[in-house]
């Protein structure tokens, strides 16, 4: 992030950064609309997103974007890995697909 941050010019400093965060992690809540979530992700990846992930709970599906590369969409996953952009970073989902245990 700090390499895009010094790339960018004193005038693009001043306003809305068109930079996207190295992750991103939406968990998508009861009261959210998917398609603005599917949005929202398109945008990070238009920015340049290192890794993003789009968490729905209701389909226990879990969209993960990468640049240049098709959104992947895992069913049911019981934990996502961020190798190869966050070597060893595993988010574990039981509590997110079953929240009462």
């Amino acid at each position: 992030m700090r390499t895009r941050l010094a790339e960018l010019t004193a005038d693009q400093k001043q306003k809305f950064l068109p930079l996207a965060p190295d992750l991103a992690i939406e968990l998508k809540s009861p009261t959210d609309h998917f398609a603005e979530l599917l949005a929202k992700m398109d945008e990070y990846r238009e920015c340049g997103i290192g890794l993003g992930w789009l968490i729905n709970p209701e389909t226990n599906r879990v969209h993960i974007y990468r640049p240049g590369r098709d959104v992947e969409v895992l069913e049911n996953p019981l934990e996502i890995s961020g190798d190869p952009e966050l070597p060893g970073f595993v988010l574990d989902l039981r509590e997110i697909w079953e929240p009462n245990i």
